[in-house]
């Protein structure tokens, strides 16, 4: 769990793989792997099977696909999230969200619509799957 029941995040710096402070102005598609804290401004599309912090002073206007975020800024788009979406402390959310788990804090500003799904089972990759057929006679 990268929150801790304070309600501070647990994400340290050094566990970061970027940030980008909110001095910064993005605009087009960013596509990551590992931790990014985003504080700055951005506009596009942002993708990761990993997670994305959007800090309290980040601006996004975006559709996100990720593992999983933490919102404590404000995020106008799409949020689509294969593990936890997770709305924290002053954020303000304009779009539809789409996770298999969602927390959303008291003092959260969310107009949308939340669609719940099913955590998806590891699948095994193809080129070790057993597909045969055993037939038993006796």
């Amino acid at each position: 769990m990268l929150w801790k029941k304070s309600g501070k995040p647990s994400v340290k710096s050094s566990d970061l793989t970027a940030f980008i402070d909110e001095s910064s102005e993005i605009e087009g598609k960013y596509t990551f792997s590992g931790t990014v804290m985003l504080n700055g401004k951005f506009t596009g599309e942002l993708v990761t099977t990993d997670t994305l912090v959007v800090g309290e002073k980040g601006v996004i206007n975006a559709t996100i696909r990720a593992g999983v975020v933490l919102i404590k800024g404000e995020v106008v788009g799409n949020v689509i999230v294969t593990e936890r979406v997770e709305l924290r402390g002053a954020a303000r959310v304009f779009g539809d969200l789409e996770a298999p788990i969602v927390v959303i804090d008291e003092g959260v500003l969310f107009e949308g619509h939340c669609r719940m799904t099913k955590t998806k089972p590891v699948e095994t990759p193809a080129a070790t799957r057993d597909l045969s057929v055993v037939s038993l006679k006796r």
